[in-house]
């Protein structure tokens, strides 16, 4: 049914931006680059530009708003967003909520929306899709509707879109008329709280575990931040401060998570400056250091793990001010 299993990088890229009010243009001339503090003087080799390089691409914006009914559209590469309301909620690769109808069955699977709901919610259909990080792909797959076409199922439940959510990150169809809500990575009702297998880690990274960030000691990156767990956190250099801009869209966040917002209370050594919150368009909220968003990488395992330095030419391990490090 054409259902790609795993995940891929989409074709197109959002690309995410914030103009902070906090993050605006510096007359700081010093080079966005730092040499490590603390570490030895041992030169580091340089990481291997792998394919992982082209993750995080700057690829042009793609990603639509709700289909019409008349003219269905599939999802694409999913993601799952964060929503303070009910957790995390899945979305297609333009960051639109993901729907299921009460009144629709899904053993067997089955459609009950037709006609004039059919306007108001059209349908996810079948064929294009990729599995969100974490999610089981075998969740996903399809119904064949009444007029013949075929439609996206999430666990046995179609999928629709909600025609009056107008931007990625909306929720407007949450609720209506007690029988429509937003999908979880399963399949069932999104819900605050619900365990949610499809969901990033913590909805950004693992620094949401511990809410904090402090810096720790490299032998050759020298003083550098780390999360909660420990574990290394990095900037991409694609993105921009001003405006705060994250360029890491798709299959990219499947390897750099998102850092998710952290206590400044808590966290330790870092500084402070323009220490503030992007909020993307998929609905995710991510962590910046001097207006810098940072992430995680998925290539490292344990704390103190720094696979991710140099990856691509563009990724690098973070200063305590914000600044790249660069080992020359």
């Amino acid at each position: 049914m054409g259902i790609k299993r795993g995940t891929t990088l989409a074709a197109a890229a959002i690309v995410v931006v914030l103009a902070a009010t906090a993050c605006g243009p510096t007359d700081d001339k010093a080079a966005d680059t730092t040499k490590p503090v603390g570490a030895a003087a041992a030169a580091q080799d340089k990481a291997p530009a792998a394919a992982d390089g082209a993750y995080g691409s700057d690829g042009a914006a793609g990603g639509e708003g709700a289909a019409p009914a008349t003219d269905a559209k599939p999802a694409g590469q999913l993601a799952m967003a964060s929503n303070d309301k009910v957790g995390p909620v899945l979305t297609d690769s333009a960051g639109f909520t993901l729907y299921r109808f009460d009144k629709d069955t899904a053993k067997p699977p089955k459609s009950n929306c037709d006609g004039d709901c059919e306007k108001t919610w059209p349908v996810v259909a079948a064929g294009d899709v990729t599995a969100a990080a974490g999610m089981d792909p075998a969740l996903l797959g399809e119904v064949v509707r009444t007029d013949g076409s075929k439609q996206l199922t999430v666990g046995g439940w179609p999928a629709y879109r909600y025609s009056k959510d107008t931007k990625a990150g909306d929720l407007n169809g949450q609720g209506v008329g007690g029988v429509w809500f937003a999908l979880a990575a399963d399949g069932k009702k999104a819900a605050k709280g619900a365990a949610t297998e499809g969901a990033p880690p913590a909805a950004g990274g693992a620094a949401e575990a511990d809410g904090k960030l402090s810096v720790a000691k490299d032998p050759k990156l020298g003083d550098h931040i780390v999360d909660g767990k420990g574990m290394t956190v990095y900037r991409f250099k694609p993105d921009t401060q001003w405006p705060m801009t994250s360029k890491c869209v798709g299959d990219c966040l499947n390897k750099w998570p998102v850092v998710a917002p952290v206590e400044k209370a808590k966290d330790k050594g870092i500084v402070e400056k323009n220490y503030t919150v992007l909020n993307r368009p998929d609905g995710q909220k991510q962590q910046s250091v001097d207006c810098w968003p940072v992430y995680t990488f998925t290539g490292d395992k344990k704390p103190g793990d720094v696979n991710g330095q140099g990856v691509g030419g563009t990724w690098y391990a973070v200063s305590p001010d914000g600044k790249l490090i660069t080992v020359q």
